[in-house]
């Protein structure tokens, strides 16, 4: 067994096509074929059942796949890191990052690390927050970013940004007439909300928000992406709803946002971590993000 054979075992496994798999691997059918082939002799299993419909994982296959995502991930990562060594870092972070953490924030991160310890390479991973919790139990990632402390053991969750949710409306909509708007006038319309899965910790705490306030709100859509949200709530579909840091980079005619008027329902981003002592290089990116959460406050006043 070698890489080359993991390579192509989870070629196949993704697109359970040997003319496809072959196409992405950029080699012929018959050389894939024979390195599964190879592949299920060493392991003395059947990774794959083919039949005139079509191939499929087996159930040792589906197993085996997991382990060998997270076997080419950290082989990747070695040699991302001797090669950033090579060119002169002293070290790396990998950081995760799950449910649309904010662009701005993460840069102005991003950029006082690199002014402060410019040898430290920091690669960002954008995964689903569950993916994120794996890696970080499994040593694939030193911390990350998500919108959800529900973490379980093992991990430590610290918020460090807070965000005031907003409306966001039409251009030409009733609820206008609000400066600040109640949200039991919200939940006379449609919403259209953030996908569960694609973003589930901003999920969970529009779901707590929901919930607190007894209302069982009508979903119009769930979009996985601001950009998608802000098309439909310009079409009319149903009104959104998005922190302030999120929305404010976006400059559109046809929509408009509005304050709550309750007290300010607030998203928080939180750090999360292994409960392991944390190495002086990641200690050091932590303290970053918790001074400028500290600095900044919460961003209610913006």
């Amino acid at each position: 067994m070698d890489l080359r054979h993991l390579r192509c075992f989870i070629a196949l496994a993704e697109e359970l096509h040997f003319t496809r798999a072959a196409e992405r691997l950029h080699i012929e059918q018959s050389p894939l074929s024979r390195a599964i082939k190879e592949l299920e002799t060493e392991l003395r299993v059947r990774l794959f059942e083919r039949n005139p419909r079509g191939t499929r994982l087996t159930w040792a296959g589906q197993v085996f796949q997991k382990d060998v995502r997270r076997i080419l991930l950290a082989v990747d990562q070695a040699t991302a890191n001797a090669r950033a060594a090579a060119s002169g870092f002293r070290g790396t972070l990998r950081i995760a990052l799950s449910d649309g953490v904010v662009p701005r924030r993460l840069s102005e991160l991003l950029a006082r690390c690199r002014l402060e310890e410019p040898e430290v390479e920091i690669r960002l991973f954008e995964v689903p927050l569950s993916q994120q919790v794996r890696g970080l139990r499994n040593d694939l990632y030193d911390a990350g970013f998500a919108r959800s402390d529900e973490s379980g053991s093992g991990l430590i969750a610290r918020p460090v940004w807070k965000d005031p949710l907003l409306v966001v409306l039409p251009a030409r909509h009733p609820l206008l007439a609000f400066r600040v708007i109640p949200l039991d006038k919200v939940m006379q319309y449609p919403l259209v909300l953030c996908h569960p899965e694609t973003c589930e910790g901003r999920h969970r705490q529009i779901k707590r928000i929901f919930r607190s306030s007894g209302f069982d709100p009508a979903i119009a859509e769930h979009v996985a992406s601001n950009d998608v949200m802000l098309a439909l709530v310009a079409a009319g579909y149903g009104l959104g709803l998005a922190c302030h840091a999120q929305i404010i980079a976006y400059h559109r005619s046809e929509v408009v946002t509005r304050r709550l008027a309750e007290e300010s329902p607030i998203l928080t981003t939180y750090l999360l971590r292994p409960e392991a002592d944390a190495h002086a290089q990641l200690n050091r990116f932590i303290a970053r993000a918790i001074s400028d959460s500290q600095v900044r406050g919460s961003d209610c006043a913006e």
